[in-house]
């Protein structure tokens, strides 16, 4: 299986399958010289990790990380980060008695077609397990921006949708992110959410959400304007994550229905000599290159494939069958995709300071605060 690597100068390549012993991922291209502790990835592991609550699968993975190679002393070495997570609470038996069957929107019948042969143990390689390593290698990072841009880069997630129920941005919160069971920015919202997704959980059903991603303090010049565009690979490891079905960037699908004048951001001058923009319909990004203003990222996940609702499918035979999909699973997988959203904007944000480090040194500062 190819293509299992992301990024250019700041890369890495995940490894492992669900319920393997383990998952690991090598992070190439890290500057020497950065403080890294597994006690910097851990936190980030921590808020996506399984088991959290009624609202997440029930799998018991403390997801603890080692550091196998790349740092001496506490710093980064410059060579390839070598970052393990064992696989403590696996179920394969949960998993027997649908192994022939192609369960209704995963992966199965693709991989079976392509490869002629599949895990069925959880999905293996195709399981959203595989994300915690993209959450590890985004902590690295992490810990580049930090080092490398001055005032570092300020990188968020929210769930700002669950199944058809959106939050009122007028109540946004980034305190209560943190607050509640759901990543969510509005506590009204997330209130009414434990009722909805109680509803689902135990109806065996499951629903769909979508993130907004938006990272601060971004300098401006990062990306390329043709086929290095900063919003196309934003674009691409959000559509790489797991279950992700669409992606917008900025004013996104909206922009269809604006007028120039209200699409287009206005700017001026401030008092400091840079320029202040008006708006950010662009969400940081014009011609593929960052603006300086937050890069405003949103994905949409669809609803979780594995349900116990009774669905048609098909053996890997011919033979026409009805499933159950038994054992842990997430009633709304767009929960614990919020710190992987994150993740992901910071290793493309990581990359592209350093593709720009190389082409044209130093980057400018972010732009000044917007100005109405």
């Amino acid at each position: 299986m190819s293509s299992n690597a992301f990024g250019a100068l700041f890369r890495f390549t995940t490894w492992g399958e669900s319920h393997g012993p383990a998952i690991g991922c090598v992070v190439d291209g890290c500057p020497p010289r950065i403080p890294l502790a597994a006690a910097d990835i851990q936190k980030y592991l921590d808020r996506r990790k399984p088991g959290q609550s009624k609202y997440t699968t029930q799998r018991r993975e403390p997801d603890e990380v080692e550091i196998q190679s790349g740092v001496f002393d506490g710093l980064t070495t410059g060579t390839p980060i070598s970052l393990v997570i064992r696989n403590v609470d696996q179920r394969s038996k949960d998993y027997s008695d649908i192994a022939p069957k192609f369960r209704p929107g995963h992966a199965d019948y693709t991989y079976d077609m392509k490869y002629g042969i599949r895990d069925y143990r959880g999905g293996g390689r195709s399981s959203a397990r595989e994300t915690a390593m993209r959450v590890a290698a985004g902590a690295v990072a992490r810990k580049v921006l930090e080092s490398q841009v001055e005032g570092g880069v300020q990188i968020r997630a929210a769930l700002v949708q669950m199944g058809p129920h959106g939050i009122d941005r007028d109540r946004w919160n980034w305190d209560q992110v943190d607050e509640n069971p759901f990543f969510c920015p509005d506590a009204e919202a997330a209130r009414r959410w434990a009722d909805y997704l109680d509803g689902v959980r135990k109806a065996g059903s499951s629903c769909g959400a979508v993130i907004e991603v938006v990272a601060e303090g971004v300098p401006v010049g990062l990306g390329a304007p043709i086929y290095g565009k900063l919003d196309a690979d934003l674009a691409a490891a959000m559509m790489s994550i797991n279950a992700v079905k669409g992606v917008e960037v900025g004013a996104g699908f909206e922009a269809a229905a604006l007028s120039g004048e209200e699409n287009a951001d206005e700017i001026r001058m401030g008092n400091d000599g840079r320029p202040i923009f008006r708006s950010n319909k662009a969400g940081g990004v014009l011609g593929g290159i960052s603006t300086g203003q937050p890069v405003v990222a949103r994905f949409a996940v669809k609803p979780t494939s594995s349900i116990l609702q009774p669905r048609d499918t098909v053996t890997r035979d011919g033979e026409e069958t009805e499933i159950v999909t038994k054992g842990r699973h997430d009633p709304c997988v767009g929960i614990r995709a919020v710190p992987v959203g994150e993740a992901m904007m910071a290793l493309v944000l990581a990359d592209h300071l350093l593709r720009h480090r190389a082409q044209c040194g130093p980057p400018l500062p972010a732009a000044a605060p917007l100005r109405s």
